[in-house]
């Protein structure tokens, strides 16, 4: 039953994700890994893990909750995914300082198990 209960669920979020469109505002995505508050320090003050951007690049898959540094060409910005758990793919620049990348780079947000309470 449950996982007829999980399938239900992210089906759900995809048609809702689907409607929704693709204009995302950058807080629905998540946001800067930068620490506004001592309490909010513990959790940005590290990387989960970094993804190095290259030419070859075109997508890349996160978590919901991950807090992920991207670098490219000598640049880098972090990034806490905090927002929707299944916002549906999006384009990197939405979340990246600008020219951080000069071509499309889809990120893919993966629901985590504390997404689904009870399961």
């Amino acid at each position: 039953m449950k996982p007829l209960f999980r399938s239900i669920a992210l089906l759900t979020l995809s048609v809702a994700s689907l409607s929704a469109g693709a204009a995302f505002n950058p807080s629905d995505l998540g946001e800067p890994a930068v620490a506004p508050s001592p309490e909010r320090a513990i959790v940005t003050a590290v990387a989960d893990r970094t993804i190095t951007i290259d030419d070859k690049t075109k997508w890349v898959n996160v978590q919901h909750f991950e807090v992920v540094r991207f670098v490219s060409n000598g640049r880098e910005f972090t990034w806490y995914f905090d927002g929707l758990a299944q916002p549906g793919a999006f384009d990197l620049t939405q979340i990246a300082p600008a020219s951080f990348v000069d071509h499309a780079v889809t990120v893919y947000v993966s629901p985590i198990e504390r997404d689904f309470p009870g399961g």
